[in-house]
């Protein structure tokens, strides 16, 4: 399984034993391209989860770096990311 943990990653404290299953979705993308202005899970991720692609109006998201912190669906202002703990043995690990 990948890690994430380079010397310049801002996740280098951290393992993450990935699943092959995502934890996050988007509800409903169209949300996202017609009331979702300035895309906030895009800068207010710690872990840079999510992308916006002005060129073809849609969003994406790398799962694989998720610390778990939820920030994203509080800060989503149309209550469109779905987020879950990922399954028992996947997820977050701390290293110090």
């Amino acid at each position: 399984m990948a890690q994430f943990n380079s010397e310049e990653d801002p996740l280098r404290f951290l393992q993450i034993n990935q699943d092959n299953r995502s934890h996050i979705s988007i509800k409903d993308e169209q949300k996202c391209r017609e009331k979702c202005d300035n895309k906030p899970c895009t800068f207010i991720c710690p872990s840079e989860v999510f992308n916006w692609d002005w060129e073809e109006e849609e969003i994406s998201f790398k799962y694989q770096r998720c610390i778990e912190c939820g920030v994203c669906a509080i800060a989503c202002p149309q209550a469109n990311i779905f987020l879950e703990y990922p399954r028992g043995g996947y997820g977050v690990q701390y290293k110090y």
